[in-house]
C-alpha cells in the first residue's frame, strides 16, 4: 500500500512545516525521521501505513502548547483537525489521536494500539550520540541561562532517568531495532569519562550553531 498523494501533499504543506518553531531536538528534520521510521515499522508488521504516517507527523505537533502535556496537546491537534476525515475514518482519527498520546517515553501505561507502539518506537531511534546530542540542543534551548557545567549535570541526570538501568524509556515492540543500540547507550551511560568526552565534544558544536 503506497500512502495516497493528497494526503502527503497535506501533511507536508500543513503539519510538517509546524516543527520549524519548535527547539533544535523537535525541528523538521526529527519529525520525517519519526515518519520515516514508522512507516518502515507499519510495512514490515503488516499494519496500515498510512495511519503510521499521519500518527507519526502528528506526535510532536502539541509542543506548540509547552512541553509537559505536549502528547496530550497533540492528541487534540488531531481530532480538530477536520481535513482528516478527508482520508480516515473517525475511528481511524481517534487510533491516530490516542498514537500521538501514548508515544510519549514517560508515560504510565502501554500504548492502547499498536500503532502507539509504532511511533513510540520510531520515536526512540536509540542511536547513542544522536541520543546525547538531543538532549544537549534540548537543554540549550530550553534553558540557555545554564553554563557548561550545568548544562553537564543537566544531560548526565536526564539520560541516566530515562535510558539508565530502570530508566523510564520502555520499548514495546518484540525484537526491537533499539534494543541493541539502548544496550550500547546503557554502556556510556556508565562511563562517566567516556559520557563527559562526548558531551564536551557536543556541546562545543551545538553551542556554536546556537550562536
Amino acid at each position: 500500500m503506497e500512502i495516497r498523494d493528497e494526503l502527503k501533499r497535506y501533511i507536508e504543506a500543513e503539519i510538517i512545516p509546524r516543527y520549524d518553531a519548535f527547539d533544535r531536538a523537535h525541528r523538521r528534520d526529527h519529525a520525517l525521521q519519526v515518519i520515516a521510521r514508522a512507516v518502515e515499522l507499519a510495512s514490515r508488521l503488516g499494519k496500515d501505513i498510512e495511519t503510521a504516517y499521519a500518527a507519526a507527523a502528528y506526535h510532536d505537533t502539541g509542543l506548540i502548547e509547552g512541553r509537559e502535556h505536549h502528547h496530550e496537546a497533540s492528541g487534540r491537534i488531531v481530532r480538530s483537525d477536520a481535513n482528516l476525515r478527508r482520508w480516515f475514518s473517525d475511528e481511524a482519527v481517534e487510533t491516530i489521536a490516542c498514537a500521538a498520546e501514548d508515544h510519549r517515553a514517560s508515560a504510565s501505561r502501554p500504548p492502547r494500539s499498536i500503532y502507539g507502539c509504532i511511533v513510540a518506537e520510531a520515536d526512540r531511534a536509540i542511536d547513542p550520540e544522536t541520543i546525547i546530542r538531543r538532549t544537549v540542543q534540548y537543554g540549550l534551548s530550553n534553558y540557555p541561562e545554564l553554563g557548561k557545567e550545568e548544562q553537564w549535570r543537566r544531560t548526565a541526570d536526564h539520560l541516566q532517568r530515562k535510558y539508565g538501568e530502570g530508566g523510564y524509556l520502555r520499548l514495546w515492540i518484540e525484537e526491537s531495532p533499539n534494543a541493541a543500540p539502548m544496550e550500547r547507550l546503557r554502556r556510556i551511560i556508565g562511563d562517566t569519562g567516556r559520557l563527559r568526552e562526548l558531551f564536551g565534544q557536543i556541546y562545543a558544536e551545538e553551542a556554536q550553531t546556537g550562536k
